[in-house]
């Protein structure tokens, strides 16, 4: 594969739903955070010298830059019926979250990064950080390449899509003025043990571990039911922390492998 060095570009803002919003991938930033080594920090801190969780959504406002605007395709990936990783599905449309994240590890691993400018290290880090939050949001796993784009209806509110209700749940369940260091530090309570389970094989792997948790929202409602179960958001609190906590402990595991040197 050839090395992708890419560069920073200007800004500009999208009006795309994003992947459990700015909260939602604070959290996931925010649980790493607390399992980065600090040899890791500092290293990571060379490139971005402030708290990561200002660059949560920055893969989001800037899909759409010409520059990078291939990466649009990144923010989804699709599974079988079995909930094994179809890399054929997006890959045709110019990629999905595993193939970025592939990316990120083949220019950060290995030392890697040291050989790249300044902004590309940072660009591969934004992607790392983002599109381990996007893996593991429900509605960014496409099952036998299913869309989760149908009308619904909660509470009385009806949704041109599917889709966004995920996007908002960290909101809805922490509040628009949550702390996600707070959140953090409450779900984070799985033992040593069990992280290194969640954090064991590769990225495929984790791929598939996330689509099997990701799948558990349609137990409450059924792929294109109109009228929502009316306590879906709280029924989804389990499900959504674990997806938070899980794409935490991955995202620390990347840069303590990448940066820990």
């Amino acid at each position: 594969m050839k090395r992708l060095l890419l560069t920073l570009c200007a800004l500009a803002l999208c009006t795309t739903a994003f992947a459990w919003g700015r909260l939602g991938h604070e959290i996931v930033i925010a649980v790493a955070q607390r399992h980065l080594t600090e040899r890791a920090k500092a290293n990571i801190a060379k490139y971005i010298d402030y708290d990561l969780k200002k660059d949560a959504v920055w893969m989001d406002e800037h899909r759409r830059d010409e520059p990078i605007a291939y990466t649009t395709h990144y923010h989804v990936f699709a599974c079988d019926k079995n909930l094994r990783y179809d890399p054929n599905y997006r890959l045709a449309e110019g990629g999905d979250v595993v193939y970025a994240l592939a990316l990120s590890e083949y220019n950060l691993a290995d030392n890697n990064y040291q050989r790249l400018t300044d902004s590309a290290v940072v660009m591969n880090i934004r992607m790392l950080i983002h599109f381990m939050g996007d893996m593991h949001c429900p509605v960014h796993t496409h099952v036998d390449g299913v869309k989760t784009i149908w009308k619904c209806k909660l509470n009385g509110k009806e949704w041109e899509r599917f889709h966004p209700i995920y996007d908002k749940i960290p909101m809805m369940l922490y509040g628009k003025r949550a702390n996600p260091d707070a959140i953090a530090e409450k779900i984070d309570v799985v033992k040593k043990g069990e992280i290194k389970r969640v954090v064991e094989g590769d990225i495929t792997n984790w791929a598939n571990d996330a689509a099997a948790g990701s799948v558990k929202v349609y137990d409450i409602n059924p792929y294109g039911a109109y009228y929502l179960d009316p306590q879906t958001i709280e029924k989804s609190k389990p499900i959504v922390e674990h997806q938070l906590r899980n794409a935490g402990y991955r995202l620390a595991a990347k840069l303590n492998e990448y940066f820990n040197n």
